[in-house]
This record gives structure tokens, sequence and C-alpha cells, in this order.
């Protein structure tokens, strides 16, 4: 039996970081939610998404199957709860199905109602679904805890590197290859796992909990406070406070990056910084493509930027700014609080032509050695012709 995540129309909730990725494969803590799911409920799986997002993912065939809503928060004790049900028994919440054993005599299909094939039917007592922006943030504390217990469980961590301070130690794991250079690590506050092949340049202060993917880059200075991810492959520097980076994206020079969500292969220019907090400190509301229109999202938060958008030198982002999909933003005085996929500039908001899009997406992943894939075109095409217009 496989676990099959599977998207609902919810997904929307999320856009645009789930306008180019199912809502599984979203990073939080040290790994994605789907590496996760594998992980707790000892099993592997397959995603179940959208049409034109399923060409990144493999083919789902009959069979039987765990249902996992995509966007349930992995935790050990919502994973002890799934590990008892039977065939053809399912959980639910207000939202509908959460999880259940099922047999598929044909292939399962994105948008089906999954919860009308149960008869026993419970609530689910300890499930959190991920139903908005902030929920990515807010929750990466507990997530890096947990990924952080697993992953340095029975392991020797690579120890302290001379001339770094580290507090806790106990509550820091690096892993091999990872270069530390005369920084500051403090765990007292939670967890700090740095990631294989990582490297820290000299004077960076890090406060836990913090996870540092694979081959990802802390530049000279740089300051971090938790709970904030940098996924793989990606280069951080300036100051970095409760944020999610998904991968393969740069937030490499001075300026302030806080409570924020920022997708893969995205580029922050130089001096680049945001607000996550009014100056009457009131609700922030920000552009929810589900809703089309402003919602509450709570006191902080930053910026969310989808895959593949760049902001030019100093862009000054305001309290609750949403990016879209590959965007190009630029322009004097403080953006725009919603700037759509394609965009070019800010002020005017002009659309990017597909073909240059593409070309400057090709041209960003080239940076990284990494070359764009046919599907990975499709769905950028699916999105200019589908959204936003």
């Amino acid at each position: 039996m496989k676990i099959l995540l599977f998207d609902t129309a919810d997904r929307k909730s999320l856009f645009p970081i789930t306008l180019t990725r199912a809502t599984a494969t979203i990073r939080m803590g040290i790994d994605t939610l789907q590496d996760k799911w594998e992980r707790l409920l000892n099993l592997p799986s397959l995603i179940l998404t959208e049409e034109y997002l399923q060409v990144l993912y493999e083919p789902v065939p009959p069979g039987e199957y765990l249902l996992v809503a995509s966007n349930l928060l992995p935790t050990q004790i919502f994973a002890d709860e799934i590990k008892q049900l039977q065939s053809g028994q399912s959980i639910t919440d207000k939202y509908g199905l959460v999880a259940g054993i099922l047999s598929c005599e044909t292939a399962p299909v994105y948008g089906a109602d999954f919860g009308n094939f149960f008869k026993d039917v419970a609530p689910a007592t300890n499930a959190r679904r991920i139903d908005m922006y902030c929920n990515i943030f807010n929750w990466n504390a507990e997530m890096i805890e947990q990924d952080f217990n697993h992953f340095s469980k029975g392991r020797l961590t690579n120890g302290q590197t001379p001339g770094v301070t580290i507090i806790s130690p106990e509550n820091v794991f690096i892993e091999e290859g990872a270069q530390i250079n005369y920084s500051i690590l403090n765990a007292s506050t939670g967890p700090i796992y740095i990631g294989k092949n990582a490297v820290i340049m000299e004077g960076c202060l890090i406060r836990g909990p913090f996870a540092l993917g694979e081959d990802s880059v802390l530049k000279m200075g740089t300051k971090v406070y938790g709970a904030t991810t940098i996924g793989p492959h990606c280069v951080g520097g300036g100051e970095i406070k409760n944020v999610v980076m998904m991968g393969y994206s740069n937030k490499a020079h001075d300026g302030y990056l806080g409570d924020s969500v920022i997708g893969e292969w995205c580029n922050l220019g130089a001096g680049t910084s945001n607000s996550n907090l009014k100056n009457n400190v009131s609700e922030v509301k920000v552009w929810s493509y589900k809703a089309n229109n402003y919602i509450a999202s709570g006191i902080k938060c930053g910026i969310v930027m989808g895959d593949y958008s760049r902001s030019s030198i100093n862009t000054s982002f305001n309290t609750g700014t949403v990016v879209g999909v590959c965007c190009n933003v630029f322009g004097e005085g403080p953006s725009p609080k919603f700037i759509p996929d394609f965009t070019w500039g800010a002020k005017g908001l002009s659309r990017y032509e597909l073909d240059i899009g593409l070309k400057d997406v090709t041209n960003w992943m080239q940076l990284k050695n990494i070359k764009i894939e046919d599907s990975q075109i499709e769905v950028l095409k699916h999105i200019f012709d589908h959204y936003n217009q």
C-alpha cells in the first residue's frame, strides 16, 4: 500500500506557492510535507493534483491507497491517529476527508470526492490544515524541531568547528561536508540543523530554530532569527527572521526579510526589504487568489513570493505583499500589495511576454547549473494562459 497525497480545490488558498507545485511538496522544517508523511507512516507515497501539475509527478494507477489530504500538517500525534485506520475506514474534519484507506479499481482522479466512498467515518481529533500563507512560517518552528529530532537521532554530528561559538551544542546538528567559519550559533532558543555541504561564512549570527539546506550558503555577517528555513541551494544574507525559502532562491545581500514565504528560483536584489508589521499594529490583510479579495492574516506577515520571481535593488515591499509566479518587480516607492503572475515592473503592472519570461527563467536556472524541464515549461504556460490575465 502507498500513501496518496491528494490535493483539493482548497489548494487555491495557498496560491501562488501551490500554483507551481502540489501542496505536499511545500517545504517546512527541514524537508517537504511529502517527506514527513513517508517517514511518519513508513510508506512510500504518490501525489494526486490538478491535471496541469500532474505532469511534474508520477501517474497514479489503480490500487489500494492510504489517502491523506495534502494540506494537513504532518505531526507524530496525527500520524498515530491515521495508523489506527483499517481498510474502508476514514476520518474527516469540517473541510472533508482527512485520511482513509480505499481500494481504487480505476485510476484516482483529481477533484473526486473521496469521502463519498466511505461508510465507516469518524471525526479527526488531531488534524490541522495548512490553509493560509501564515501557517507556513508560523508553524515552522514545530516542524524544525520534529525534523531535527528525526535527523539527529542516533547519529553523531560533525561537531564543533574551530573558531565557532555554539550555545547549547546538544541542539545543533551539522551534516557531513558543511563548513562554518567564525560564527555564533545559539541553539538555546531552538534546534539548529546545517545540511550537507552548506557553508556559513565568517561573522554570521544565528538563533534557532533554524534549518539550512544542502549546498546552501550564508554570506558574511548574516543575521538569522528563528524560526527560519533556508532550503537547498539557496543563498542568504542581511537580516532574516521567521522565513521559509523553498529552495534554489537568493536573498544574498543586506536588507530585511521577515515573516515571509519565498518560493523556488527567486532572487531578491541588493537592499530589498519588507515590512512585516503595520505602523498601527493592526491586522495585516493579504491577497487571496481563492477569495479574490484581501483576507485577514494576523498581526505579522511580510512577503509571499511565487516561484521564478525577482526584485530589483532597493525594492521596498509593503506589509503582507503577495507576489505571483514569474514576476520581475522594480520601480520607485513601496510595492503594490498584490503583484499578479507574470508581472513586469510594479507600478504599471505590465505583463511579461511569455517567451521573454521563459527565457529569463531559463537563464536564472542556468546560474545554478540546472536545465529547465519541458514539464516545468508546460506548467508555466498554463499559468500564463489561465491566471491573472
